[in-house]
């Protein structure tokens, strides 16, 4: 047992050191940088189009496709017109900080305002590991069921902002509204909650606005550094 709390603490320290290293490198760029974690199945690519469609007009904007195979999801992301690299994991869980760091290198930075990470579809794996990120975003569908911020608190305290996607199909699930607002709250109690379905549209404004204020933010933060 003690072995195996060394090597978790060995290697949660290590990809810690690349993390610090990519926080450096986006800052260096004034690149806001978002991690984008779910469950597989919960909307992260449909919102991530919805997303790109209505920022790139304002923004300069770049992704990282993480997935265990194919190159299905880069594809429709690309086909919005943006830079766009793939990561395959060949089997793990979740991306890392030096992975990141490794692909990186074939993205022009200063020519970014903002890059989305969507990593993995897991909610265990991903909350534990540290890209170098600004902004963590957890994101939840209403199809899954409220019950996962219990079941998954980790990926919820540590983000910085929740969404809940397909709020157009809660006429047809057994999803309480109320009931996963108060356990968001337990587990983080100031974090953010944008209600939308990037199906349809609805809720998008808002969370469109405080993306594009978070990058107003990135970018003078570092011109005052």
């Amino acid at each position: 047992m003690k072995k195996q709390v060394y090597l978790q603490k060995s290697v949660l320290h290590g990809n810690q050191a690349w993390a610090e290293q990519n926080r450096k490198l986006f800052q260096k760029h004034s690149v806001l940088t978002v991690n984008l974690i779910s469950s597989p199945g919960a909307g992260k690519t449909t919102l991530l189009e919805r997303t790109i469609k209505d920022l790139k007009k304002y923004l300069r904007v770049g992704v990282i496709e993480g997935d265990v195979a194919t190159t299905l999801d880069a594809e429709k992301i690309a086909a919005q017109g943006v830079k766009t690299v793939q990561i395959n994991t060949h089997g793990a869980c979740h991306l890392d900080a030096k992975m990141i760091s490794k692909i990186v290198e074939n993205i022009q930075l200063s020519e970014l305002d903002l890059l989305v990470i969507e990593n993995v579809g897991n909610l265990v794996c991903p909350a534990e590991f540290d890209l170098g990120e600004n902004l963590r975003v957890a994101l939840l569908s209403t199809a899954e069921g409220e019950d996962k911020v219990l079941k998954y608190p980790s990926v919820f305290e540590r983000a910085d902002v929740v969404i809940l996607n397909k709020i157009d199909l809660l006429p047809y699930v057994a999803f309480n509204l109320k009931r996963f607002a108060q356990e968001i709250k337990k587990v983080n109690p100031n974090i953010p909650i944008f209600q939308l379905s990037a199906m349809n549209g609805e809720g998008m404004v808002q969370w469109i606005t405080w993306l594009l204020n978070e990058c107003e933010k990135q970018k003078q933060k570092t011109e005052s550094d």
